[in-house]
């Protein structure tokens, strides 16, 4: 399964870490980006930089919000973990303890 994981991972993300690449390469030229749409003009509310810092901006920004989203959504599976974790941890002491209450003739009758 790890293996299947990481063929699956090359698959996916050399492709698209060479199609980032071309695209940089490419879009060299620098653009504005205006934040008012009211007012395009207007130099306080625009950046301009190279195009292939907004398509990596972008992109980056895209895998943090979905990150957050997969991490938020996977909160109940999280805590269900952690409650299980500390069930079993209390069965195990309360186990711990019943052997060693136990007399050694028994311990060994039992196994």
């Amino acid at each position: 399964m790890d293996k299947l994981k990481k063929i699956l991972s090359l698959v996916i993300f050399v492709p698209l870490g060479i199609i980032l690449i071309v695209l940089a390469v490419a879009n060299r030229q620098t653009v504005t980006l205006a934040l008012n749409p009211f007012r395009p003009e207007d130099s306080v509310l625009s950046v301009s930089a190279p195009f292939f810092l907004f398509l990596l901006l972008a992109v980056l920004l895209g895998m943090l919000i979905g990150a957050a989203v997969t991490w938020w959504s996977q909160g109940r599976h999280r805590k269900q973990a952690r409650v299980e974790a500390r069930e079993a941890a209390r069965w195990q002491n309360e186990h711990k303890a019943v052997v060693a209450g136990r007399p050694a003739s028994q311990q060994l009758a039992s196994k």
